[in-house]
């Protein structure tokens, strides 16, 4: 449903304040939260009845303020009730009769829900929880949705033709959770995932580190030590933090500001996405002052590290581009596999522009640090502010290069998986999925070698790029 923190990180399928498009309004609305929630009304319930959302294998049927989700393939329909708890949804009538729109408060696109004329039978009926029932739900959600088996050489019924006959009735859980992780290892995609009884499967890009708290600390300490060191006659650069310190910022020598952030969610307590917004606009109003974007002081260059960002919520990076901006620019366009038996078929592309915030906001040059540990809503981020003016300067390396919101799903025997099935598209129609978002200077960066000697050349090399400029 949304993005993972990632699922390397957080080790358990997760959660991914503005829209940077407006969305068509209609005539009737409805917001569905949860139980404890005091919902909006379904205005005349005009939207009650069963939807399929365009692109994600979803069904709905939606009673006054609730709805109850379904996730479906071919051969099977499985009720999610993950959908109903994830996030506030809501929904818009039109255009006509038999559309309407569903938007995620966590999610930046909204999602085409074309109107059925009863629940399918097969929602009606329980699933066999068998060995059986549970590998073929298992590769069908694959088969029907996910978007990248050309680009990582895998075909994908080459692999039923291997893996089906090792399953039986009498295939054991253990085997058959081994069965499954040998079966999407191959991808390497971070964003593809698998949550049995027991620890999480999951890959990531060959030669990439995954953004662990552990490598967080170590790039902490590192950052601290190289570079934020005590200059003659004055104190080190403070790094102040905020979002339970995934939210840094220090100010260094020669007016420039140092932003540092591991990540788009898990900044409150709650990890609600409505608490992680208002936390993380509260940090933004304090490291974007007046004094720092327009006064004689003001930051004439900033770093924007993203080198260990595990990733959640693509609308939380909006609202970082906006203080980043004063002019309107395209982010990207966001558009879903939608045929399931051709995988080059999408959804029309919707495409997210950023606008500037009404608040103070910075509009000079910018140095972006990424590497392999930057996931998912960190690579949006960085994909969006390419489009801006003065386009940043890119420093470390790619990307780990998973963009997609996460098509989370049940199987008939009770474990969870996740998959990507979207395309996050420039303004020349392409993705930087699989290979991640190239470096434009490219420096080795949080290497064994780095870590033991005590530097971090990336960072100095950023810093060049802003003093040059």
């Amino acid at each position: 449903m949304t993005k993972y923190t990632s699922l390397t990180t957080a080790a358990v399928l997760a959660t991914s304040v503005l829209a940077a498009c407006a969305m068509t309004a209609g005539p009737a609305s409805a917001t569905t939260t949860s139980a404890a929630a005091s919902p909006a009304p379904n205005a005349d319930h005009r939207l009650d009845g069963v939807w399929r959302a365009d692109g994600y294998g979803t069904i709905l049927r939606i009673t006054g303020t609730t709805f109850e989700a379904y996730d479906t393939t071919a051969i099977s329909c499985l009720r999610d009730p993950q959908i109903e708890d994830d996030g506030v949804s809501t929904f818009t009538a039109g255009p006509g009769p038999d559309r309407a729109r569903w938007h995620i408060d966590s999610n930046v696109n909204a999602r085409t829900l074309i109107r059925l004329p009863a629940l399918p039978a097969a929602c009606t009926q329980p699933t066999p929880a068998t060995p059986i029932e549970t590998f073929d739900v298992f590769w069908q959600t694959f088969a029907e949705n996910y978007p990248f088996f050309a680009q990582h050489g895998v075909d994908w019924n080459q692999v039923y033709a291997a893996y089906r006959p090792q399953v039986t009735a009498k295939t054991t859980d253990a085997q058959l959770r081994d069965i499954l992780a040998a079966m999407i290892k191959p991808l390497n995609d971070a964003h593809v995932g698998l949550v049995p009884d027991g620890p999480p499967i999951f890959t990531i890009r060959p030669g990439t580190q995954f953004p662990s708290s552990q490598l967080d600390d170590q790039a902490v300490a590192l950052i601290e030590h190289a570079d934020l060191p005590p200059t003659p006659g004055s104190p080190a650069p403070a790094l102040q933090t905020w979002c339970q310190g995934r939210v840094g910022f220090a100010e260094l020598p020669g007016q420039v500001g140092y932003l540092r952030i591991s990540g788009f969610t898990g900044f409150t307590s709650q990890d609600t996405y409505a608490a992680n917004a208002a936390a993380f606009s509260a940090a933004l109003d304090d490291i974007f002052t007046a004094e720092r974007t327009g006064g004689p002081d003001h930051m004439r260059g900033l770093i924007l590290d993203l080198r260990v960002n595990g990733g959640g919520d693509d609308p939380l990076g909006l609202t970082l581009a906006s203080r980043l901006t004063g002019s309107t620019f395209f982010a990207y366009a966001k558009q879903a596999r939608d045929d399931p038996a051709d995988p080059d078929r999408y959804t029309v592309p919707q495409p997210l522009l950023v606008h500037p915030s009404t608040t103070p906001h910075y509009s000079g040059p910018i140095s972006i640090l990424t590497s392999g540990s930057t996931f998912s809503a960190g690579e949006t981020i960085t994909q969006a502010l390419l489009d801006r003016s003065p386009r940043p300067v890119v420093v470390g390396e790619n990307t780990q290069g998973v963009f997609s919101d996460l098509l989370d799903r049940q199987l008939p025997n009770g474990w969870t998986f996740g998959l990507p099935n979207e395309k996050y598209l420039n303004p020349l129609g392409r993705t930087y999925d699989i290979t991640g978002v190239p470096p434009d200077i490219r420096v080795l960066t949080f290497t064994p070698e780095q870590f033991a000697d005590g530097t971090d050349p990336a960072f100095q090399a950023a810093l060049h790029t802003l003093s040059a400029g």
